[in-house]
């Protein structure tokens, strides 16, 4: 069992997806923009389907290639994986966990009909772009050097590539 990466998916994760959202369900109880379960419509409710099975599918991806290829460490800043890793999403996108934790959020947005969270997701999303852009992108061309630059010019960070690239590593 790797406690370290149960950690920081508890920890990351958890805060984005369960334990925000539930203090924004408990914070707008009772006003206009309570949560609503279930959804109004079989359409809120199959949309969110949708967008939580691409979320999850994203999520477990990411989590299986970071536990097998990433040579120790956690998708966690504070544990880094010491291994590059260009393989299955990040051959089309640079940030297919936190893709996946935005899916997942539309998900519970869609199913509880709530405004708040949809925005939470959306401050998630402005959250994360600043953060790599300053913090986490640098550290990922110290560590990896040009092999991460070259990475970088040829994957988008949120918006995946049709064709997977082909350059780079493979583990």
């Amino acid at each position: 069992m790797n406690i370290p990466l149960i950690k920081a998916i508890v920890i990351l994760p958890g805060t984005a997806l369960v334990y925000v959202p539930a203090l924004i369900v408990w914070l707008t109880s009772g006003n206009a923009y309570a949560a609503r379960f279930p959804p109004d419509s079989a359409f809120f409710w199959l949309a969110g389907l949708l967008f939580a099975a691409a979320g999850l599918t994203l999520m477990i991806w990411t989590v299986w290639l970071f536990a097998t290829k990433g040579g120790g460490g956690t998708p966690a800043p504070w544990q880094p994986v010491r291994n590059f890793i260009v393989l299955g999403p990040y051959r089309h996108v640079r940030n297919p966990m936190l893709i996946g934790v935005n899916l997942f959020l539309i998900a519970e947005a869609l199913w509880l009909q709530s405004w708040p969270i949809f925005i939470w997701m959306i401050a998630f999303v402005i959250i994360n772009t600043a953060y790599f852009a300053l913090s986490e992108e640098p550290q990922l061309e110290k560590r990896f050097g040009e092999a991460y630059a070259e990475y970088k010019r040829n994957v988008p960070r949120w918006l995946p590539r049709l064709m997977p690239w082909r350059g780079g590593n493979d583990a």
